[in-house]
């Protein structure tokens, strides 16, 4: 138990550093719904190595994060936001958002059409296809 809080503990610092900078450059907005004057917490992008990495961080409302973890509760209305998430310049943001977007397709049609739009570089589909959401 002592153990397991903490390696928690360690990774939880690790993600702290990068605080201010990923604040910065969301620009204190969510990275997937752009919601502004909420309070963001730290998402990493999975795979999720050994040591924190601020190119697998994300900042994330609430709400997203809610949904996020708990996929029976995810509101399909809410993530019609992925149409501009999906565009993104960060690539982990942009990644989270297709690996979302891609969860879907066969259930809202919105999701394919936008898929269809989308073209992602080899190793960026690689990353989502290793993401189980």
């Amino acid at each position: 138990m002592a153990r397991g809080y903490e390696r928690h503990y360690e990774r939880h610092q690790g993600l702290s550093v990068f605080g201010k900078d990923l604040v910065r450059r969301c620009g204190a907005h969510c990275e997937l719904c752009d919601a502004q004057g909420v309070s963001l917490k730290i998402f990493e992008v999975p795979p999720v190595g050994s040591e924190a990495d601020f190119d697998h961080c994300v900042m994330l409302c609430e709400s997203c994060l809610k949904q996020l973890r708990n996929p029976a509760r995810r509101d399909p209305n809410h993530w019609r936001c992925l149409n501009k998430a999906v565009w993104s310049q960060v690539p982990a943001a942009r990644v989270l958002a297709v690996a979302l977007l891609e969860s879907f397709i066969g259930r809202e049609d919105w999701a394919l059409l936008l898929r269809e739009q989308l073209y992602l570089l080899p190793d960026e589909q690689a990353w989502v296809d290793s993401i189980e959401l």
